[in-house]
């Protein structure tokens, strides 16, 4: 059974940080690009960013370029979101998927094999 359990959301405020963490089991980690959606009230799924299978390639969207870390531990079968000068529009529910590559992770639509069930992040101003 394939799990990715997310973890590490929380209510921040403007400007902290926070990382989240997303455990991976039932799958063969290190043959995945692992990536990072948040869905926000009221809007669509975005894609936040994406690592690939080895950790050498990384991938953001604009708004958090700058901001936000991806990484992985293929040791540990877990990937890592590193948020920092959290904002308010970053609140939203953080998800965690799993893809055969990066690209097909920042496709539109998103081709991903498996989800996380989210985690919620809030950011008060």
């Amino acid at each position: 059974q394939v799990q990715l359990v997310e973890s590490g959301g929380g209510l921040v405020q403007a400007g902290g940080s926070l990382r989240l963490s997303c455990a991976a089991s039932g799958i063969i980690f290190s043959n995945n690009a692992m990536g990072w959606f948040r869905q926000a009230p009221g809007k669509e799924r975005e894609f936040v960013g994406g690592i690939s299978r080895n950790g050498a390639f990384t991938r953001y969207v604009e708004s958090v370029k700058g901001r936000f870390t991806i990484s992985r531990d293929n040791a540990k079968n877990t990937a890592y979101l590193q948020m920092n000068n959290l904002k308010s529009e970053d609140t939203a529910v953080y998800y965690c998927a799993a893809a055969a590559s990066s690209t097909d992770m920042a496709s539109t639509p998103p081709r991903t094999n498996y989800w996380g069930q989210g985690t919620q992040v809030t950011v008060s101003s």
